[in-house]
């Protein structure tokens, strides 16, 4: 069954919107940050990181978003570039504003931890006058960020390019996306995410993204319980994670799929989240059935919690099948499938 009726006929697949940030991680692995003294760039922040998973897997993607006017801005510009990522609606900011920035700990392959530098970032300088029409009425989907949603202007630029894709039929993507820094308490993430999941078509998100966005409603619901509200909103789908337990799509049919994880030697533990949203929606939009399009996503997840970075490893759509038919022919057909 197909759960999302995508626009055909518009020229861009998906326009991820928000943070774009830069990565540091680690060389010289097993060391806490303090011991760590070599490290390598990339491109990161979840929405430039799925927009980079659906460009190489195939789609046409643009991205809304602010950057710094200076050489990281450039840096990160030049990088989408070079991906096919459309640029024309990322604009530059005026008032010395920074690129985010963050460095990440790999003391094993179970345990990791993320150091954000978010004050004064570029991309929270999103204004609603940087949210143009036309660019969303091309796009057969937007993605959101939560992170996004944390301080003015973005929010406010965020909450306009929603209304606007409701109003065009453009499918709205809410990714949860919870980071701490810059909320000031759990009532204000409660208002402004649950705005959004009330408006989307399509939320991801953790047990623990979920119970923030409902807490000003009937907090530490069971899975199902979440689903039902919010399908009941008129979301199509919700997808609810519980990182090595596995994932579970709840559509508005009343159905449910599982997938778990398939088996991978871990090198770090995050950037899984942003790999399996691209591969997931990449096979949304491909119209693939709905375990499929999980297990393509919970693959590419395997696939980059195994790598060193996020943006830079993101695979290609030949790659992710080659690995789930190397894990098949070694564990068995229902490898990932509950």
């Amino acid at each position: 069954m197909k759960y999302i009726e995508f626009q055909e006929n518009r020229e861009i697949d998906i326009i991820p919107i928000g943070r774009v940030a830069i990565d540091f991680n680690p060389v010289d692995v097993h060391r806490t940050l303090a011991e760590s003294t070599t490290f390598k760039k990339y491109v990161g922040g979840s929405p430039a990181n799925i927009a980079v998973g659906l460009a190489r897997l195939g789609k046409k993607v643009g991205f809304i978003g602010k950057v710094s006017d200076d050489r990281f801005g450039d840096y990160v510009t030049d990088y989408f570039k070079n991906e096919g990522i459309d640029v024309s609606n990322i604009s530059r900011c005026k008032n010395g504003e920074s690129l985010g920035l963050t460095f990440t700990e790999i003391l094993s392959p179970t345990e990791s931890s993320i150091l954000m530098y978010r004050n004064g970032v570029a991309d929270l300088m999103l204004d609603v006058d940087d949210i143009d029409e036309e660019y969303i009425k091309k796009a057969k989907a937007i993605v959101v960020s939560g992170t996004a949603l944390c301080q003015s202007p973005s929010r406010e630029a965020v909450l306009k390019a929603v209304e606007l894709a409701k109003k065009n039929k453009t499918i709205v993507i809410f990714d949860i996306d919870y980071r701490s820094y810059n909320w000031k308490n759990n009532d204000e993430i409660a208002i402004y995410y649950s705005t959004v999941a009330k408006d989307s078509d399509i939320i991801i998100g953790s047990r623990e993204e979920f119970d923030l966005t409902e807490g000003l409603m009937t907090p530490y619901s069971t899975d199902s319980e979440t689903a039902k509200r919010w399908l009941d909103y008129g979301n199509k789908i919700v997808v609810i994670k519980h990182g090595k337990e596995g994932s579970t799509a709840y559509t508005q049919d009343g159905k449910s799929y599982k997938i778990k994880p398939f088996p991978v030697k871990l090198l770090k533990s995050f950037g899984g989240g942003d790999a399996y949203a691209s591969a997931f929606l990449y096979a949304l939009l491909e119209g693939w059935e709905m375990i499929d399009s999980l297990e393509f996503g919970s693959a590419s997840a395997a696939m980059l919690v195994a790598s060193h970075s996020c943006s830079q490893d993101m695979p290609s759509a030949e790659a992710v099948k080659e690995f789930i038919k190397e894990k098949k022919e070694q564990f068995g057909e229902m490898v990932a499938r509950a």
